[in-house]
């Protein structure tokens, strides 16, 4: 069968960087820096005190508070950026049939601020099984999806796909799918993830997956750098609309690019460790590119995984190596996390959202947070230290992999008729 064409059609974002899809651009593009000192809780006896919380962001203004406390925080970020998303697409909901708008979105942890707050409740009781009634509903990782989808009436595939940081890579993935095969016209996707808990930063402190820079927290995210010693924990989400293409163009709608690929694989190999030779990393660029119809030679960003952990980096770099060969030296790479800090389930929307703007605006956000060179990578390597840096952006990529060995790949390029 003819595939349709997938084009975007409205973002929205709420970040450690900006609360809306056009401050977190601002933000990528001038290097902005989400870390700080964690208010959430008191960190005083973690071994990692800080980290890249959302600021400045009061739910009421958007959603009322009684509807507010039946939401877990992941599910309120997530409400927050589809309406952003939904009304930069200019949907019409009186002129389109919403039983063929989906909602697919992405969540590695759910929530688990309600998890942590009811199960710590209890345990400070009396014993009595007192549970909030809406505990089962504000935690379970598809209430973001659901209540999208009641708010706005979308009444097409509806469900959140899981898996760890690759989340919203796989939901990316699966509404650019349903779209092309013709059984959506419209899809909001995208992730969150609100993780910024007691349980969260004591879980990833057990693992030794965080950096423990306490003394500057806000050079604790350096991707590539010499001296990076683990990811700085972020938050938040990023909404992004996807269209079929002459469905969009009939209705007049502003498109900022089209997605033309996606890949997937697993490392089979570690539960928390990445493929020592990036193979996984490997495979699901390769494939993407394959599914996009794509040369290597046609991508001119990608946007990293790129954690700012000892072991993760390497990988990841070795792998573009590997596929790109001497292209892979004309390309710009770089790690937006340095900035925005690691969304779990949320980072794949993110980072595409990232993509999206790159192509929109021509322009190729930093990796900051670089002091030292790390000489197990080639210097040869474009990794967009430090500042943006302004090039032609034709087709860019976005990589996520997540703990369990999931991979994802996602290609965008500007749009040609």
């Amino acid at each position: 069968m003819q595939l349709k064409r997938v084009v975007i059609t409205g973002l929205g974002a709420l970040t450690p960087i900006g609360n809306t899809a056009a401050t977190f651009w601002q933000g990528l593009a001038t290097g902005g820096n989400g870390a700080g000192p964690i208010t959430r809780f008191d960190p005083g006896n973690f071994k990692t005190r800080f980290a890249c919380e959302v600021k400045d962001f009061d739910v009421t203004q958007f959603i009322p508070r009684q509807e507010a406390r039946k939401m877990d925080p992941f599910t309120q970020f997530a409400v927050v950026v589809a309406d952003e998303a939904i009304a930069d697409a200019g949907i019409d909901k009186e002129k389109t049939d919403l039983d063929r708008v989906g909602v697919i979105w992405g969540a590695g942890i759910g929530g688990l601020k309600t998890f942590e707050d009811e199960v710590m409740g209890y345990a400070k009781g009396d014993g009595s099984p007192r549970f909030n009634p809406f505990f089962i509903p504000k935690m379970i990782a598809d209430s973001a999806s659901g209540l999208i989808s009641i708010r706005h009436g979308f009444r097409g595939p509806n469900y959140v796909t899981v898996s760890a940081c690759a989340s919203s890579g796989n939901a990316l993935i699966d509404a650019f799918n349903y779209i092309r095969l013709g059984k959506m016209d419209v899809c909001v996707s995208g992730g969150s993830e609100a993780a910024i808990t007691q349980a969260g930063i004591g879980g990833f402190n057990a693992l030794r997956a965080l950096s423990e820079r306490n003394d500057d927290p806000m050079t604790a995210s350096r991707p590539y750098d010499k001296d990076r010693d683990g990811f700085v924990l972020g938050e938040g989400a990023a909404a992004i609309v996807l269209e079929e293409y002459e469905y969009a163009k009939a209705r007049g709608a502003r498109i900022y690019c089209e997605m033309v690929g996606g890949g997937m694989s697993s490392d089979a190999y570690h539960i928390t460790a990445p493929h020592p030779e990036g193979r996984g990393a490997y495979m699901c660029m390769k494939l993407a590119l394959e599914d996009a119809e794509l040369p290597v030679e046609a991508v001119d960003y990608i946007n990293t995984h790129g954690t700012s952990t000892p072991i993760g980096d390497p990988q990841e770099v070795n792998a573009i190596e590997r596929l790109f060969g001497e292209h892979a030296f004309s390309l710009n790479i770089s790690s937006t996390k340095s900035m925005t800090g690691h969304l779990l389930g949320g980072a794949a929307a993110i980072e595409a959202a990232a993509c999206v703007m790159a192509i929109q605006d021509q322009l190729i956000p930093p990796t900051i947070n670089h002091f030292t060179d790390d000489p197990a990578l080639n210097p040869r390597l474009n990794l967009t230290f430090n500042h943006a840096q302004t090039r032609r952006v034709h087709v860019a990529i976005s990589n996520t992999f997540g703990f369990g060995g999931h991979n994802t790949c996602v290609v965008f390029r500007k749009l040609t008729e």
